[in-house]
């Protein structure tokens, strides 16, 4: 065969697994649709992921932490959750862990970057771009991917990281539960007068929700969601006037706001898949799950299952037994389904909650704010689970 393992998708899930398999000995072949130097030279799309500390440990075994200027990945040491015009917020710190942030803001671009970089300096990984694939088929013995030019490829495994609308998923006849929103999230970037203090904002406001998270200086990546209805009023409100608005909605807090960057709209949908694998293939990222942003749960979700599929496949090639072995993709499944589906279904609540402005729901958020701030220990579940601090991650990649 060709490749042990065939991963299609090189986004920011499929390029981290094939880094956590890099030091296996086994092949691992990337195949994207993208050329080469779009990879290499992936644009600003507006989207900054808050990582957690867990997704940073990982990062930083793989050598793509340090590919990440300081700049790049500013902390977020206070996070502030705001309902309707209330000045009341829900605060979460740092004060009694042993760290001084709650987590991370790195752009989705130059987590890309870092990644493709790395995964350039590696022997072990075949990238095949400006590549399609048509269908894949597999049976007990290997899988094989049949390529938009008529070629094929055979392997061992195929595993599907190529977004939350995966057509490989559909390939393999694996179902999903999709949730439309509705609703519409549009990105962007802003600089204000007053230093934002690392603190990140979630404002629920009546009809629309706006979160203003820190960046370098004084910067902020800026999150509405509202109704798909108000897209276009968005997207095309004049910059001063979207300036003007911007700064009304957030109570003027870091003084004037100015937009520095293009808008970017992204529809809502949340994606959860039935099942992760089937014959000697698995579903990772947002393939897997793909998340409503508001928890900022994506890409660490995704991350952490690409390392517990990757920590099977490793502990399954030292015992030489079968890296696509049926026991060993239902594990992975059991484990990972442990983590998604509670989260999952949870951020849609959450997502349910804030999101409907009948004065019954309206109070029970405000009581819901109010019980979690005077509560700790139901604080510090929800810190925990927005921070994922986890142990300290020892790969099995370092020991082979």
């Amino acid at each position: 065969m060709e490749n042990d393992i065939t991963v299609v998708g090189a986004g920011p899930a499929g390029l981290g697994f094939a880094l956590l398999l890099a030091n296996s000995g086994l092949r691992v072949a990337l195949i994207d649709r993208q050329s080469r130097d779009q990879l290499a030279q992936p644009a600003f799309d507006g989207r900054d992921i808050a990582l957690t500390h867990q997704s940073q440990r990982i990062l930083q075994s793989l050598g793509v932490w340090a590919r990440i200027e300081p700049d790049d990945r500013p902390c977020i040491r206070t996070a502030r959750v705001q309902d309707g015009t209330s000045p009341y917020s829900l605060k979460f710190d740092t004060a009694g862990t042993n760290t001084d942030s709650l987590g991370t803001i790195v752009s989705n671009h130059v987590i890309r970057q870092a990644l493709f970089e790395q995964v350039q300096s590696r022997e072990t990984i075949e990238l095949r771009t400006d590549t399609r694939v048509s269908d894949v088929r597999t049976n007990d013995d290997h899988a094989t991917i049949l390529l938009g030019d008529g070629q094929s490829l055979q392997s061992r495994l195929v595993v599907a990281a190529d977004s939350r609308f995966s057509e490989t998923r559909r390939m393999m006849g694996i179902a999903a539960s999709m949730h439309d929103f509705g609703r519409v999230c549009i990105v962007c970037r802003v600089q204000h007068e007053q230093p934002h203090d690392s603190v990140a904002f979630e404002c629920f406001h009546y009809g629309r929700t706006l979160a203003v998270l820190p960046l370098s200086g004084n910067t902020s990546s800026v999150v509405i969601t509202a109704p798909m209805d108000q897209r276009a009023g968005i997207m095309e409100l004049q910059e001063e006037a979207f300036n003007r608005d911007l700064q009304r909605r957030f109570g003027s807090r870091l003084g004037r706001m100015q937009l520095i960057s293009q808008r970017f709209a992204y529809p809502l949908v949340g994606v959860h898949a039935r099942k992760f694998y089937a014959t000697r293939f698995a579903l990772i990222g947002d393939a897997a799950v793909g998340m409503h942003p508001v928890t900022a749960h994506g890409y660490n979700l995704g991350l952490g299952g690409a390392e517990i599929l990757a920590t099977e496949i490793m502990v399954a090639k030292i015992r030489a037994v079968d890296i696509a072995g049926t026991a060993l993709l239902r594990r992975y499944q059991a484990k990972h389904m442990r983590k998604t589906i509670p989260i999952y279904r949870g951020t849609n609540e959450i997502v349910r909650l804030f999101t409907d402005d009948r004065m019954p729901v309206k109070l029970a958020r405000k009581l819901v704010l109010h019980a979690a701030n005077n509560f700790p220990p139901i604080k510090r579940v929800i810190r925990q689970l927005l921070t994922q601090p986890g142990g300290r991650t020892e790969l099995l990649a370092r020991r082979l």
